[in-house]
């Protein structure tokens, strides 16, 4: 919590001579960009997401057990990516125009003029959906099954259905999915510095690298954490009053109706579309790419370092995380009172705000710490005022826990809920001390969900873009700022090996996520 405390002391702090032109200029001219990307790709992806869940979970149709799958998969792709892949499809001289033309046709250049508002909102909505997907499916197969049967013993069916019945009850679910979207927007710096549209975060980077100011860019991102914390408190005074469980004791399973004629090859079709549209089509153009420049970008002396550095601070960062993970998560299932909930909830904040927000409160924890140190740096011989900690991968490492601590807390938490407190009571009262019993009967027990729980965790830090573009120490690349360094410097087909790569290591967490979903299903 201490860089979270950093962020938001800077407000009492008296105000420098650049604030006043970022509120003049920048302030509100970022909030309603930043405003329209959260609403757009919000209503969208839950639109999306929502309505793919529920023909999944309700309906059988020709390939349905493969779509269950296989529409999770473009969380596997960075929007940042996406954003490079599709921009260059949709070029001049990109893959489309280029058939067009070859096809006799000349399309006008405004249909393809992807980078811009509407096409950001595409990129998130494409490529954010699985969020939404995800959570409502597994909560239509698993407690809505009584209220769809009811519905239909009374008549209803179809789009009825589905706007009376399954929304309603989805509610809770949706918005649960399109809050995780809403942070991811919000954290992006790839997808709206490349499409040139200005932002809260592009708008910290500009005032910390184009202004050199620190301070203000702290500012900046306290009010805009204030913001977003005055949002999650506004939506849970608004519907403090809702109850959304169920009034028995326990749900039925939704039992799929089969589909036949047009009916399913239209509920085929959809499904294959967004598919095509939202993995297979960019990931093939980067396969495309990489056979074409691979020789050049892996024969260069600094990629497998680069590929090493990623490796080796994501898993420090995972062994961090997973461990206070666990410490956490123990404690706060003893204690099992309003103090181990809160502890819960400070240690996992780091997720709801933006990676930009993050790396500013780690940078002014670290440069306070080193100015802390100064005597000790003085008395080894390392100069008056160094920057030791700042400048090391240290400061990396540890903004990766303040982000991520909520990924491998979740998992760590889920499987100790699995387990419940049976197995430590009677551990506890065979005569194990609490550390014992930690170590030798609940660790043991968990070793499924922290395996989960690291996966999760190290694709996570293997895919962040803006804590390793402004906290990595000099000289660190990482394949996220490879990536982003060859689209800045429009080296689109090189920056496909390293975008493969990343793409390759997430796909690993959705198929955790698919078999955690078919263990609790069984």
């Amino acid at each position: 919590m201490l860089p979270i405390f950093s962020i938001l002391s800077s407000v009492f702090r008296p105000a420098n001579e650049n604030w006043a032109h970022i509120r003049e200029y920048m302030l509100w001219g970022y909030a309603l960009p930043s405003l329209v990307l959260v609403v757009g790709a919000g209503v969208l992806t839950a639109a999306l997401g929502t309505l793919l869940a529920w023909l999944v979970a309700a309906y059988e149709f020709p390939f349905r057990n493969m779509f269950r799958w296989a529409l999770m998969l473009p969380l596997a792709v960075p929007p940042y990516i996406a954003a490079y892949t599709y921009s260059n499809m949709l070029s001049y001289t990109g893959i489309v125009q280029k058939t067009l033309r070859a096809w006799g046709f000349q399309p006008d250049q405004a249909w393809f003029r992807i980078m811009s508002m509407p096409g950001a909102i595409f990129i998130f909505t494409m490529f954010l959906y699985p969020y939404v997907y995800i959570i409502v499916k597994a909560f239509l197969e698993r407690q809505s099954g009584g209220y769809v049967e009811n519905a239909r013993l009374l008549g209803r069916k179809g789009g009825f259905l589905f706007l009376r019945v399954v929304l309603p009850i989805a509610r809770p679910a949706m918005a649960g999915g399109a809050t995780l979207v809403a942070f991811e927007v919000l954290s992006d710096y790839g997808v709206v510095n490349y499409y040139g549209i200005q932002t809260f975060t592009t708008a910290i980077f500009k005032t910390w690298f184009g202004m050199y100011d620190i301070e203000s860019a702290t500012r900046l991102g306290a009010w805009f954490m204030l913001g977003i914390v005055g949002v999650v408190v506004l939506e849970r005074t608004l519907r403090r009053r809702r109850r959304y469980s169920a009034t028995t004791g326990r749900g039925n399973r939704l039992v799929p109706v089969r589909l036949a004629g047009a009916r399913a090859w239209a509920a085929t079709a959809l499904c294959g579309a967004v598919l095509m549209a939202a993995f297979l089509v960019p990931v093939a153009q980067l396969l495309q790419w990489a056979t074409w420049t691979y020789a050049d970008v892996v024969g260069r002396a600094d990629f497998w370092r680069m590929t090493g550095n990623t490796v080796y601070a994501a898993l420090l960062a995972t062994a961090i995380i997973m461990a206070i993970s666990a410490v956490v998560a123990n404690t706060a299932r003893l204690m099992n009172n309003v103090w181990g909930f809160s502890i819960a909830k400070l240690a996992t904040a780091g997720y709801s705000i933006p990676g930009a927000i993050v790396a500013i409160g780690v940078l002014s924890l670290f440069i306070g710490l080193d100015g802390w140190f100064a005597p000790v740096y003085s008395w080894l011989g390392w100069g008056e005022a160094p920057l030791i900690l700042s400048l090391s991968l240290v400061m990396l490492v540890a903004a990766y826990v303040v982000r991520f601590m909520a990924t491998g807390y979740n998992a760590t938490e889920a499987g100790f809920e699995k387990v419940g407190r049976k197995y430590t009571e009677a551990s506890r009262m065979l005569g194990a001390g609490p550390i014992r019993t930690f170590f030798a009967v609940d660790l043991p027990l968990i070793r499924g969900a922290l395996l989960g729980g690291v996966i999760l965790t190290f694709v996570e830090a293997v895919k962040e873009l803006p804590l390793a573009l402004l906290l990595r120490p000099f000289n660190f690349d990482t394949l996220a700022t490879k990536a982003y360094q060859y689209a800045g410097d429009e080296r689109i087909f090189s920056a496909a090996v390293p975008s493969l790569l990343i793409i390759g290591v997430s796909m690993i967490s959705v198929v955790i996520l698919h078999h955690i979903g078919k263990d609790v299903k069984s």
